[in-house]
């Protein structure tokens, strides 16, 4: 039997780091005189665990087999939701075990979705670990897409592999190379955000904490009104710029450091995100236009272009309830949540690319009812797709629904209501935030949903952030045969 002792030390650096982490809201804490010291505590007994992880589990060598890896997406994910609830589970906030997990689960898979009822009254403290846990999550999820994912072959994220060197000594440091790269990146745009923030009117904590969260596309406010609280055009113009570069393929940043200027106006699925936006938009100023009166023709471009992309990012940021606008806005906001943006960025839902290869999967099958001799070769990004890849696509999106479809029916058999269920289970899968209705859509939030709900709607969260796959696989027997 394989030894998974590299499985459990990596956990526990992570675990480790997420302590390092707590101790930043813990100085929030000492600042404001707030009283409680709950992520001190936190700190301790998270950094605790992690080195016993570490001690416990060292050797000379430490290496990951394919079932291994697979096993390890998983498991990190878990373990830094559960050790990053611990502060909710502490604070004077009446957290539950399914309110604490759930928040965490929210906030870790940069989903947005809050139990929270009010937002304005709570501890600086919460609000900041709260963003950190996105911002950590987003990261996370751009390292796992960049490197780890094309390993795992799971939904055709080989596609967007990073080549690496055949000399097996020289595929550590390309990693690091690569890794380097990616949080430096990261940061840059995290501060410029902030920056921007600052500049255009937000408050220096509120410009931090909503930085951290519009890069990560999570979502998680300050405020009960969300990014609307600030009533501010340039603040929702610079939310909507660094949302989409959020959105953005973290790989071509990395190209383009290398020296590949043009990446950005050559990339297929930067293009495909970027004309989806601009249709989307139109779609929706149109509609604004016909049924929305006492706006400027302005304002509705501007509302229309923010929620346009804060959905389809999976973002989650609102400026006004759009279900109000009437019944259009909700089921084109629900077609948007599936498409998410693209992949390898800190985006969600079924990915801008996959549904580029089905068009390009079907428009060849089309071409073959009138040319059946004909032999048509499928190119994206000038790479040739083989059929094995699009196999893939297919199998993922069909899982994707099928998973949408048995957890809105398992959210409805707890009591929800349809519309509840049903964007319950979309957004939880495709980790947008807000749900549509009156409990859980812009103007609501989690809390009075029944416990078992919370629970399969963090699960939603682990799946869609995590491909799928990665998930399900550890529940097929075979899978822990040798």
């Amino acid at each position: 039997m394989t030894s998974n002792k590299t499985i459990f030390f990596i956990i526990g650096i992570l675990l480790i780091v997420l302590g390092l982490f707590m101790l930043i809201p813990y100085g929030i804490q000492s600042l404001l005189g707030e009283n409680s010291h709950s992520f001190l505590a936190s700190s301790f007994v998270t950094i605790f665990v992690g080195v016993l992880f570490v001690l416990t589990n060292l050797q000379k060598e430490y290496k990951l087999n394919l079932k291994q890896t697979f096993l390890f997406s998983t498991l990190a994910w878990i373990a830094i939701a559960i050790f990053g609830s611990i502060p909710f589970v502490l604070s004077n906030l009446n957290f539950s075990l399914s309110d604490a997990f759930f928040e965490s689960m929210s906030g870790i898979t940069t989903t947005g979705s809050t139990i929270i009822t009010n937002l304005d009254a709570t501890p600086k403290s919460i609000l900041l670990w709260r963003a950190i846990m996105q911002w950590l999550g987003g990261i996370g999820i751009i390292v796992m897409a960049i490197i780890v994912f094309p390993l795992l072959r799971v939904g055709g994220m080989q596609l967007f592999k990073v080549e690496s060197p055949d000399n097996p000594e020289k595929i550590l440091p390309r990693t690091i190379e690569i890794a380097s790269i990616i949080i430096s990146t990261y940061l840059v745009l995290t501060i410029s955000c902030a920056f921007f923030y600052w500049v255009s009117g937000m408050k220096i904590f509120d410009s931090i904490a909503h930085s951290m969260t519009t890069i990560a596309t999570g979502g998680f406010s300050t405020h009960n009104e969300s990014i609307g609280f600030f009533k501010n055009p340039n603040i929702e113009i610079i939310s909507t710029i660094f949302i989409i570069l959020g959105s953005i393929p973290f790989i071509s940043y990395l190209k383009f450091v290398k020296g590949n200027k043009k990446i950005f106006f050559q990339d297929v699925q930067i293009k495909g995100l970027i004309y989806l936006i601009l249709v989307s938009i139109f779609i929706m100023f149109f509609y604004l236009f016909f049924n929305i009166e006492g706006q400027l023709v302005i304002e509705r471009l501007r509302i229309a272009s923010f929620n346009v992309v804060s959905i389809l990012s999976g973002t989650g940021y609102v400026t006004d309830d759009f279900s109000l606008w009437g019944k259009f806005p909700l089921i084109f906001f629900l077609f948007l949540m599936f498409i998410g943006g693209c992949a390898g960025s800190t985006a969600c839902g079924i990915k801008i690319f996959r549904f580029q290869m089905l068009f390009l999967f079907l428009n060849n099958q089309i071409k073959k009812l009138f040319y059946p001799n004909s032999i048509f070769i499928v190119k994206y990004n000038n790479q040739k797709i083989s059929d094995e890849f699009m196999k893939s696509i297919i199998i993922f999106v069909f899982a994707y629904l099928f998973l949408f479809i048995l957890i809105a029916m398992l959210l409805s058999i707890t009591g929800l209501d349809f519309l509840s269920a049903v964007s319950g289970a979309a957004t939880s899968i495709s980790n947008v935030g807000p749900g549509l209705g009156e409990m859980i859509g812009p103007n609501g939030n989690f809390k009075e949903i029944p416990e078992i709900s919370k629970w399969i709607l963090s699960l939603g969260m682990l799946l869609g952030r995590l491909e799928l796959f990665a998930v399900l696989i550890l529940f097929f027997p075979s899978f822990w045969k040798n």
